[in-house]
């Protein structure tokens, strides 16, 4: 049997691992996912990735591609068979860089915010979402995506924090997408969360409420 020739380096959990698995997924692109284990890294990791020493790490023909959004830029690229990923529109690919880095950031804020900072990162993130909303609107022109009719870049990109900002809901009390509020930001989470190509990537709520436990002393300790 001939051996696989993609290989995707990560931990589940992590939402930028998870944007590689979407977007080969999408593609129909079969690969060889290597479960990096918690608090380590292996030989290939560090031969893969020097610089970074990070996940995700996509090995495609024996080289090696980091960092997430860069990955999915060349899965796009390199597999043009199947939907295209990348925005035609210069504007909505630089919109998906912007959320890309900016909801994350202001997620983890959040997570590690206390006591009168919390209230602050609190109205932050609501801001966020709230902005998010209008650019689902402006960016989706009235279809299911982002991308539009299927899944795109600013789908994945966003999208792979589903799981996380469900979590974060279930352990902070806090409701970032609702139905009432942020209508179009509601159905487009439930379409793309059921995507096939999504559906069994996304970790399972209460799997990272439970792994949001383990990683809260050692967020407050940095």
């Amino acid at each position: 049997m001939a051996s696989i020739d993609v290989k995707v380096l990560g931990r589940a959990p992590s939402p930028y691992v998870n944007r590689v698995q979407i977007a080969l997924n999408l593609k129909s692109v079969n690969f060889e996912f290597l479960e990096e284990e918690s608090g380590s890294r292996s030989e290939l990791l560090l031969k893969s990735n020097p610089v970074h020493k990070k996940v995700p790490v996509m090995i495609h023909g024996g080289k090696p591609i980091c960092e997430s959004l860069i990955i999915v830029q060349y899965i796009d690229e390199a597999w043009t068979d199947g939907p295209s990923i990348l925005p035609s529109d210069p504007y909505d690919g630089a919109m998906a860089w912007f959320w890309a880095a900016s909801l994350w950031r202001t997620l983890k804020g959040f997570l590690r915010a206390e006591g009168e900072a919390k209230a602050v990162a609190r109205e932050q993130i609501m801001e966020g979402i709230m902005l998010l909303e209008d650019a689902f609107a402006k960016c989706g022109k009235g279809k299911d995506f982002f991308g539009g009719d299927t899944i795109g870049f600013l789908d994945i990109a966003i999208g792979s924090f589903l799981g996380w900002m469900r979590a974060t809901e279930k352990t902070s009390d806090i409701k970032l997408i609702d139905e009432t509020k942020t209508p179009g930001l509601f159905g487009w989470a439930e379409r793309f969360g059921s995507n096939d190509a999504v559906k069994d990537v996304i970790p399972k709520t209460e799997t990272l409420v439970e792994l949001a436990k383990t990683m809260a002393p050692r967020a407050k300790a940095q």
